[in-house]
């Protein structure tokens, strides 16, 4: 699983009542929209001020946030200096609000959309999901439209919430929203180790890449079960995230019921200033929202789920231990074949042709697939390797030749696999091996 990057504004602090609303073109009542679907989360294509950008969709957050930008082309328009606090045990950081800039994707815009930029080069989630991604989007985006979100196609349809017309569907199931400070809140069930079902209030978080986070509470008897591990959860915008991680043994929203689900614990530092914020217990994230066709509605507070393919796939811990990213670029020395004919010929008859393969090398630049987290006692590190090691081939396969994500997936395949791995570090090429393990 590649490290979840968890942006969250504790204020936001400006008033933004007179600012236009995304909207369609002229005559176009629905607009499809196709997105990438990386580590659980919605990437999506949006134009700022002109300049083509990545986006994750995410609930958590309000206004759209920009992080790392490098194209000076983009013209923010109207900067103001302010500080901002997010998840994470460090103090507020300096961003820049801007107002009156214009945002499109296909036939849906606003020229008028406030937006936050921060210009702390920690604030990335390019090296973590192998892809540019310049920022996030949530509320001010998804707040006038009735959304369609087909994780299996890969598609969202965009509806006018004011004309949208909900079909009959036997197997669906319908749930109230609160719509709270421009974010929603949904209540459901868990049971963990004392096997009390509890309900609890939990923030849809479609940027967090997790499946469940749950706030520790003595009095709702919300306490870390024993069978656990400490792991890092994540970069938030004031700082590392720690906790622990475990399963819980039943979520339910409704009817729909999920065995075994991952959850995570997150420290009280790092949430010390949202824990009690409109009595939420935690967060339901993208890795439980995919199993479900959704329809969401902010302007009728609804959320309607029905299962699709993904909605039986297990829940799977990081069975390696390693956490990758990319980070900078490596020379890799490619083979190239060009291909000959040679006539063969008996007594000056032709008798056949055999194709002679001329071997040819060229040098390439691709990105450097390096470790960016080791987890204690996992196989990774009892066979030895360590964060900064750049991955040069994973089972006898050069690990260039494929996507950050696919090889996240060979890292993950099952239980008891061999990983034979050879990393470059300090310059010389070492080998390892170790079997994956299940954790909890």
């Amino acid at each position: 699983m590649i490290r979840l990057i968890v942006l969250y504004f504790l204020f936001l602090p400006f008033s933004s009542n007179a600012q236009k609303s995304f909207k369609f073109s002229k005559n176009i009542k629905k607009e499809t929209v196709s997105f990438q679907f990386i580590n659980n989360l919605i990437i999506l294509p949006i134009e700022v001020n002109g300049v083509e950008l990545s986006f994750i969709l995410d609930t958590g957050v309000s206004k759209p946030i920009l992080f790392n930008l490098a194209d000076d082309s983009l013209n923010i328009k109207n900067v103001k200096e302010v500080f901002i606090r997010g998840l994470g045990e460090g103090d507020a950081i300096k961003a820049y609000h801007s107002k009156g800039n214009r945002f499109k994707i296909n036939k849906i815009y606003n020229n008028d959309q406030d937006l936050y930029v921060v210009l702390d080069e920690d604030i990335d989630l390019s090296p973590n999901l192998g892809i540019p991604v310049h920022g996030i989007i949530g509320h001010d985006f998804i707040k006038d439209f009735v959304l369609d979100i087909n994780y299996v196609s890969k598609k969202i349809k965009f509806y006018e919430s004011t004309s949208y017309k909900y079909k009959k569907c036997k197997k669906c199931e319908q749930f109230d929203l609160e719509i709270f400070r421009d974010r929603p809140y949904v209540l459901s069930n868990v049971t963990l180790n004392d096997s009390v079902n509890t309900q609890v209030k939990l923030l849809i978080d479609s940027g967090s890449s997790d499946a469940l986070w749950l706030f520790e509470d003595k009095a709702k008897k919300i306490n870390v079960p024993k069978n656990n591990f400490k792991d890092f959860l994540g970069r938030g915008l004031s700082g590392s995230i720690y906790g622990e991680r475990s399963r819980v043994n039943n979520f339910n929203l409704g009817t729909f019921q999920l065995e075994d689900a991952k959850v995570s614990f997150p420290d009280s530092v790092s949430i010390r200033y949202i824990k009690k914020e409109n009595n939420r217990n935690g967060s339901l994230g993208a890795e439980i929202l995919k199993r479900f066709h959704v329809i969401l509605d902010y302007n009728s507070k609804k959320i309607t789920l029905r299962k699709n393919a993904n909605f039986k796939s297990p829940f799977k811990y990081n069975m390696s231990g390693i956490e990758l990213q990319h980070n900078g670029i490596r020379f890799v020395k490619e083979l190239e074949s060009n291909l000959g004919n040679e006539v063969n010929t008996i007594g000056g008859r032709a008798r056949g042709i055999t194709a002679l393969a001329e071997l040819n090398y060229k040098v390439a630049l691709h990105p450097a697939k390096e470790i960016a987290e080791v987890r204690e006692g996992s196989p990774a590190e009892i066979a030895g390797l360590q964060k900064g090691d750049i991955l040069v081939t994973i089972n006898n396969r050069e690990t260039y030749r494929y996507s950050l994500q696919e090889v996240n997936e060979l890292l993950n395949e099952k239980p008891g696999k061999k990983i034979k791995l050879t990393v470059e570090r300090e310059g010389k090429e070492l080998k390892f091996e170790f079997r994956l393990k299940k954790v909890l």
